[in-house]
């Protein structure tokens, strides 16, 4: 095991406390925390002590959603588990949640037995899965209870991508009451793809074939509608309900709408909709390709409504949406035809630090960036107090974070296997110093000291917030 190691100095933010503390780890977990100078934190003896002194220590991030190696459009996602889960590590994420895909045809257990070898032996940091469903029968219906006995206990639907991944709503009716008995999360892509699909093809018939249009056809109003009839049909079935990378303030109101009802619906938005707009999109060159994604980027005026949310706990979750395609042969493949640009942005290396900025701008505090970012997705998806939070027993998952350094994104020293950042010259106030995994330094002192396969599969409980 990895003996014993002390934080000292250092300021404790968790998502309910901000503490002067030392932080004592034992063989990979949190063993204790006393208050910087008292005796008890004197008492604290370690082969490796850590000087936290003007520096944050918090929970490693726990990022819901990513999408290594995902077939797409294709092609696959570029980073693999090895090159994402390290670039999470450089980003001060010590968990991520990916999707495991049933193809059309083949049963669940066979897309997670897929993911589970993409992934085992390949990780630097903890991983979980959620299951993709595309074939909702009543083989796939039975295989769900056995997962969620077995930890993958979410189950994630598409309202998009006709002849892909998407369900009807009978489908999405049948997987909801499943999940309703037997303790599973219905996760939802909420967006029209029928009407869509409809209004791509005319647009292309029209000439319009540049990326920008791939917002323009991906209305608002089509998010919002599915994000309503995601949470009726929830609604029917008894069921919680927890809708995916939201973008519009159309689709936040009808949250807003369904909590305030007290319903068990819950919503995650994504880094990109909350600091990227349709600007992007629209950039020269072709250069709007790198910001296709779905959900698309939306007119500026909805970011206020995001961060809002945030503040109000309509939203309860950040997570990257990571599905990094490089620019040169990747995203190139849509010049022409921006309905067949693959659909993705990297992310999951700059998530913490663009809400540490959200915090020096305002939008939120300390302890709400480390409640969106740790404990919420860690209670949401089952895996709390183990993961996203620093309290005794917890996997001693801790970042040493400067909160004054300065960094400006650039592809030239970012560590996702991909050829450009979607924020590419951002100057960021705070940066990542040190990062333990289960007690194991992965970053020390801005130096990878991790490998692959320290990171090991975490099956989950059910939700948290349903209990």
């Amino acid at each position: 095991m990895t003996g014993r190691t002390v934080i000292r100095g250092g300021l404790v933010i968790t998502a309910s406390d901000e503490i002067h503390a030392d932080v004592l780890i034992e063989d990979g977990r949190i063993a204790a925390l006393a208050a910087t100078g008292t005796p008890a934190a004197e008492a604290f003896t370690a082969e490796r002590t850590i000087d936290a002194t003007g520096k944050y220590v918090i929970p490693g991030g726990v990022d819901a959603h990513t999408h290594m190696e995902l077939p797409f459009g294709g092609t696959f996602a570029s980073d693999t588990f090895e090159t994402g889960t390290r670039a999470a590590a450089w980003g001060g994420t010590t968990t991520i949640v990916d999707f495991a895909v049933q193809s059309v045809g083949h049963s669940l257990r066979e897309g997670l037995d897929a993911w589970h070898a993409k992934a085992e032996g390949n990780c630097a940091i903890d991983y979980g899965f959620h299951m993709i469903v595309s074939d909702v029968n009543q083989e796939t219906l039975k295989e769900m209870d056995l997962l969620v006995e077995e930890g993958v206990t979410s189950f994630k639907q598409f309202m998009a991508y006709p002849g892909v991944f998407y369900s009807d709503d009978g489908q999405i009716l049948r997987a909801m009451q499943r999940s309703a008995e037997n303790g599973g999360l219905i996760m939802m892509h909420a967006e029209n793809g029928i009407a869509i699909d409809v209004l791509v093809e005319q647009a292309l018939a029209r000439g319009e074939t540049d990326p920008r249009y791939h917002g323009e056809v991906r209305k608002a109003l089509l998010e919002a509608e599915a994000t309503h009839r995601a949470i009726k049909l929830a609604q029917v079935a008894g069921a919680p309900l927890y809708v995916v990378h939201v973008s519009a303030m159309e689709a936040v109101a009808e949250l807003a709408r369904a909590r305030d009802e007290g319903l068990p619906v819950f919503g995650e938005t994504c880094p990109q909709y909350l600091f990227l707009s349709t600007d992007n999109l629209a950039e020269p060159d072709f250069e709007g390709a790198k910001y296709v994604c779905s959900t698309p980027l939306r007119p500026r005026e909805h970011q206020a409504k995001l961060w809002q949310g945030l503040r109000t706990n309509d939203l309860q979750v950040v997570s990257t949406d990571h599905c990094p395609f490089c620019f040169v042969g990747q995203k190139e493949l849509g010049r022409g035809d921006f309905s067949k640009i693959p659909n993705g942005l990297p992310g999951v290396e700059n998530r913490m630090d663009l809400l540490h900025q959200a915090v020096v701008d305002g939008h939120i505090t300390r302890r709400r960036w480390i409640e969106i970012a740790c404990a919420t997705p860690a209670r949401m998806f089952g895996m709390y107090p183990k993961k996203g939070t620093i309290t005794p027993g917890a996997d001693a998952d801790v970042v040493i974070y400067d909160p004054h350094a300065e960094q400006v994104v650039s592809a030239e020293t970012h560590h996702m296997n991909v050829d450009y950042s979607a924020y590419e010259g951002k100057r960021l106030t705070g940066r990542v110093e040190t990062v333990l995994s289960r007690g194991v330094p992965v970053i020390t002192a801005r130096e990878y000291t991790g490998h692959a396969g320290h990171g090991v599969y975490t099956p989950r409980s059910t939700c948290q917030y349903l209990n």
